[in-house]
């Protein structure tokens, strides 16, 4: 019988919640893909994330990694997108286009301070959760860790963005378009919590920047041989191409 098939087998067995399925027997299956050990699975998984951090953190935690780049570009929250669509007509939208540059430039100065972060909940990845991603689809490892981490890692990020909303004048601005949207007829009010929200709406949008790199570059290690720099990628990824 085909080793993958028996691989997929035991580890869509209840064993695979856990860590107690026997390592003689995923060590003699993963064998016979190059010789490709359990060891082997976890370091080319951590491996390949941290690839995918530092990826993500070269594109984004620079000058315009946000905001020039459509594909990650924190939008204004959706209540102010409504009252920028009465006022850009008019011209008297500046406050809001200067808020929406603000926030990504608080993304930007928040992404590299989080670093640490993403590579501590990359080493926490266990042997089983290794197998499993190693035989999963294109982003299984970017999946898992977001899974694993996005509520904590909101939480140790949010005072970050929450300082660097505040370096760059982005929670001034909002009360200042707070006081504005007062004086515009029919414009619906931000709320006592406006800044709160503000801080909330570029953790998330942020977050999500840095997971999409973080699934480019894995999907990019899986599909192409040259992005394996290093024997381990090489090795986990090449026994299974």
């Amino acid at each position: 019988m085909d080793r993958r098939v028996v691989l997929l087998g035991l580890l869509s067995s209840p064993l695979a919640a856990c860590e107690t399925l026997d390592p003689a027997v995923i060590d003699g299956i993963l064998g016979g893909a190059g010789g490709l050990s359990q060891a082997d699975a976890a370091m080319g998984i951590r491996a390949a994330l941290n690839n995918g951090v530092g990826n993500a953190i070269a594109n984004l935690g620079v000058v315009d990694g946000f905001l020039g780049n459509a594909l990650v570009r924190i939008p204004l929250p959706k209540v102010l997108q409504d009252v920028q669509s009465y006022l850009e007509p008019i011209g008297a939208d500046g406050l809001l286009v200067e808020l929406q540059q603000q926030l990504n430039r608080g993304a930007e100065k928040a992404a590299p301070v989080a670093k640490d972060i993403f590579v501590k909940a990359v080493s926490d990845l266990t042997i089983t959760d290794a197998i499993n991603i190693v035989r999963g689809p294109d982003n299984a490892a970017t999946d898992y860790l977001q899974s694993r981490t996005s509520f904590e890692l909101a939480q140790l990020f949010a005072p970050i963005m929450e300082n660097a909303l505040g370096q760059t004048g982005a929670l001034q601005l909002v009360d200042q378009v707070a006081g504005q949207l007062r004086n515009v007829p029919f414009a619906p009010g931000l709320g006592a919590d406006a800044r709160a929200d503000l801080v909330k709406h570029g953790v998330d949008f942020g977050l999500e920047g840095i997971f999409y790199y973080i699934g480019q570059e894995e999907k990019a290690i899986r599909e192409n041989p040259a992005k394996r720099t290093s024997e381990i990628l090489r090795r986990v990824f090449g026994a299974y191409a």
